[in-house]
């Protein structure tokens, strides 16, 4: 599978092994990692198998995680995809889900939002899903206006791994 899609400003496409010292970087980074409830990477081995679980995804379900670079320079900024859950979250299974992950010197210029927008058209247009789904810390204010800003609505909150998170859906129709 090769997949590149561009925005105005952006261009996604899937995530390379020559991605590793970037997506160390986003990984380790505390200030990414705060809300998502994971401890930051220590080692680039875990960022390896992180590039290489995407790359299997890719494989598997012809969907996943992809790289987030700038147009203007093809500086990799962060990842942004729809992802396949196939194991059950808040009673829900084999279900799609938008995430994104910026490093924090290219938040607040609204790349997240770009990006989540062309990917719910392609969701929605090429993938022909139903739905979406979307989850946030509770506290992740930031995240959550992005949601809100390209249309998912706020469904409930749930228990995820011990965290209080929100679910948000936005539908085709």
């Amino acid at each position: 599978m090769i997949f590149k899609l561009e925005t105005e400003r952006l261009i996604l496409r899937e995530i390379e092994e020559s991605d590793l010292n970037e997506m160390y970087s986003l990984d380790s980074n505390e200030e990414v990692q705060k809300y998502i409830g994971n401890q930051p990477i220590s080692g680039m081995d875990e960022a390896y198998r992180r590039i290489i679980n995407v790359k299997e995804q890719y494989s598997l379900y012809g969907i996943g995680r992809w790289a987030v670079e700038l147009k203007s320079s093809k500086k990799f900024i962060g990842w942004s995809g729809l992802k396949l859950y196939t194991e059950s979250m808040n009673g829900h299974r084999g279900f799609y889900e938008l995430g994104y992950r910026f490093l924090p010197e290219y938040w607040g210029y609204s790349y997240a939002t770009e990006a989540a927008n062309a990917l719910i058209n392609y969701g929605f247009s090429s993938l022909n899903l139903p739905t979406i789904y979307a989850i946030t810390h509770f506290d992740n204010i930031k995240s959550q206006r992005v949601l809100e800003k390209v249309g998912f609505v706020y469904v409930e909150t749930f228990q995820h791994e011990g965290e209080l998170t929100k679910w948000y859906k936005i539908d085709k129709n």
